[in-house]
């Protein structure tokens, strides 16, 4: 297959441009950042990699385009108050999808079950959405602003590189869940019969 006939098929779909892109630079985060937790060539963990490419390629890619489509659509003018009110939208509407989708997903795709991916989704989304609501209004503006249709996915998915690796830090984050959080006899840590114990406890150490 010829350069020119690369470049025809990315221009007349951009959605495969998208999604190369993105099985590229999803799986980069992931090794970026166990790059930065000390693993090397030798024990980078390459199935939780693969894992990223699968939904990066296969979800991220065809939903983002998904929500540019639309949202050029509801809001044509390439202007700085479009861009701010499409940002603006996304972090109510897309944004919670995706960062919901990544935790669910990425947990099914490491074969733990409904209720552990529910649950790592309850621990993490949060904390993660906090910080891409700082984030991605900035980025997106300059999108949806300055940066032409067919090049929007492209674009979000070289600014999302340093996203994607904070998204696999946080992946890889121990969780905190309150119903796991127990100590030696089974009571809930926090809990008045736990502080009563731990009183206990540190008179009879007295």
């Amino acid at each position: 297959m010829s350069l020119s006939v690369v470049k025809s098929v990315f221009r007349n779909h951009p959605i495969v441009k998208g999604m190369v892109t993105y099985s590229i630079l999803w799986p980069t985060g992931s090794i970026i950042q166990q790059t930065m937790d000390g693993k090397n060539w030798r024990t980078y963990n390459y199935r939780q990699s693969l894992n990223f490419a699968i939904f990066g390629t296969f979800f991220v890619a065809p939903s983002l385009y998904g929500w540019v489509k639309l949202s050029s659509q509801m809001w044509p003018s390439m202007n700085l108050k479009s861009g701010i009110t499409k940002a603006i939208v996304e972090q109510f509407s897309y944004g919670p999808l995706a960062g919901t989708s990544f935790f669910f997903g990425m947990s099914l795709l490491e074969q733990k079950t409904t209720k552990e991916a529910v649950q790592e989704v309850r621990d993490k989304f949060p904390d993660t959405y906090k910080v891409g609501v700082c984030v991605w209004p900035i980025i997106q503006t300059i999108n949806f602003t300055l940066i032409a249709e067919h090049n929007r996915v492209p674009f979000v998915s070289i600014c999302s590189l340093l996203w994607t690796t904070f998204l696999a830090y946080m992946k890889q984050r121990p969780e905190h869940s309150s119903e796991d959080d127990v100590v030696a006899d089974g009571v809930t840590t926090g809990s008045p019969k736990t502080k009563e114990i731990e009183v206990q406890r540190k008179l009879a150490a007295l």
